[in-house]
């Protein structure tokens, strides 16, 4: 068990050291810094420059005023991630380690679950964690390995025999604790209560009133963030149409428990890889329903099953209500937990091991593989060797740093950055490059605003003082070849 829980560290800790800088975990390392939305220089910046604004240690108060006024998240991770960086460093690695934390700990309460349920517990931790979406989650600086933490431990204190008030209080609260670190994370404390409530039926409802009072607690905080911050993404996600919908939750759930492998080849290959893992999903589906019984007790099965079921079924009722597919790998994760318990509990040692082979493949591709990152670091490398002693132009994104503050992360402290404002006609973007030999654009078009943004950085450089001069990964060069 131990060696199972130090080698799930271990590869943690190696995705979140091998990985490159994404654009949503700059947010973290902004607000948690200086400055949560910098206001850019209309000329240059070095990228050493804009990693000094992500260091510091913004307080709680500031964090929780910049919440309600620039973001959808409530605050509890990003306390807990500007305490922690004031004790590992203010790099994205050190804030990153914190996930790595939380996720050893929420793998520590698979294992007693695993005990509880008569569940072997070194084959949960390592399935658990042999999971992409867990790993992936698990190592970034984001607050899902904090809400997955405190929903696992919720549901290690209900697995138990021990049904004490306070236990049940407990349980309650750190569900209702989850959704202040994400909000989404409220599907498996639901899934949860009412699971107790089915079990009220057969024997006293007080369990589920001391946990439903512990998980109400939260409720007027969650409240009062989310109410100030519903209207800050409307259009972040595509209109809801229920069989893309189910297309695409089941796409990210195969990806869930088997990663991007389908990403590494192309062609046939591609199609033939997609299949069996496809195949492969169903089978092990039809195991554990054939199966459960090797799981001890029935309310262990259901308790499970419910919990794995919740952020799935959760993802579509919101799309349906609300009119939007917010269907991501990440949201899934939140059930990766319940998903290995089930795994471990009812397959045979042989598919098992299959099973772990599989996800193996998966993670090293997902601390290696270009096709799982996002394009910060190879663009970063790829501007790198073209822009001499020139300039890189970055485009706006729609919160401002996720593109700027992860190719900022990727590139040379020296090397000088212009971000490009939305609005900004080619003749502003020529005169925040005067004096400039070379510029080198950077076509990172990762949401609405910054691929709005891109006509405009192409259109200032196509005239006859300006002569391309090279290419590479989403980069393009233009030497100046007349006065200023």
């Amino acid at each position: 068990m131990l060696a199972a829980l130090l080698a799930a560290g271990l590869l943690l800790t190696a995705v979140a050291w091998l990985r490159g800088a994404e654009y949503d975990e700059q947010y973290t390392l902004f607000l948690t810094g200086q400055a949560a939305r910098p206001i850019w220089p209309e000329g240059a910046i070095t990228a050493g420059e804009i990693r000094q604004l992500q260091a510091g240690h913004a307080g709680f108060i500031a964090i929780a005023r910049d919440l309600r006024d620039t973001d959808v998240h409530p605050p509890l991770y990003f306390w807990a991630v500007s305490a922690w960086r004031g004790l590992a460093g203010d790099s994205l690695f050190a804030a990153r380690l914190a996930s790595v934390l939380f996720s050893v700990v929420t793998l520590g309460m698979v294992a007693v679950i695993a005990r509880s349920m008569g569940i072997p517990a070194a084959p949960a931790v390592l399935l658990t964690v042999g999971c992409y979406g867990f790993a992936y989650t698990g190592a970034i600086a984001r607050g899902f390995a904090l809400a997955q933490m405190l929903n696992v431990a919720g549901v290690a204190l209900l697995a138990g025999a021990d049904r004490r008030a306070r236990r049940m209080l407990g349980a309650g609260m750190l569900f209702g604790a989850a959704t202040f670190a994400n909000y989404l994370a409220a599907f498996v404390g639901c899934a949860a209560l009412l699971w107790l409530a089915l079990q009220g039926r057969t024997r006293s409802a007080y369990p589920l009133l001391l946990a439903t009072v512990g998980f109400a607690v939260w409720l007027p905080a969650d409240l009062w963030f989310f109410l100030a911050q519903r209207q800050s993404r409307i259009g972040q996600f595509t209109p809801f149409e229920p069989m893309a919908a189910l297309a695409r939750l089941g796409r990210f759930a195969a990806a869930n428990v088997f990663g991007g492998l389908p990403l590494y080849v192309d062609g046939i290959a591609r199609t033939s890889v997609t299949a069996a893992l496809a195949l492969s999903l169903v089978g092990m589906i039809a195991l554990v329903i054939r199966r459960r019984r090797h799981i001890a007790t029935p309310e262990g099965r259901l308790l499970l099953a419910m919990a794995t079921v919740a952020p799935p079924a959760g993802l579509l009722l919101l799309g349906a209500v609300f009119d939007n597919t917010p269907i991501e790998l990440r949201y899934l994760a939140f059930a990766t937990p319940f998903i290995g318990l089930l795994l471990a509990g009812t397959l045979p040692r042989g598919v098992r091991h299959a099973v772990l082979a599989i996800q193996a493949i998966a993670l090293l591709g997902l601390m290696t593989r270009p096709e799982t990152m996002q394009p910060a670091r190879a663009t970063a490398i790829a501007a790198t060797s073209l822009v001499g002693d020139g300039i890189v132009l970055l485009p706006y994104s729609n919160d401002g740093v996720g593109i700027v503050g992860a190719f900022a992360v990727e590139a040379s402290p020296a090397m000088r950055l212009l971000v490009v404002r939305h609005d900004a006609s080619p003749a502003e973007i020529r005169a925040g490059v005067s004096g400039f030999p070379r510029v080198v654009l950077a076509l990172l078009g990762q949401d609405a605003t910054s691929r709005a943004t891109l006509p405009a950085m192409r259109l200032a450089f196509d005239g006859p003082c300006w002569r391309a001069a090279g290419d590479g990964f989403n980069v393009l060069a233009y030497d100046r070849i007349c006065g200023e």
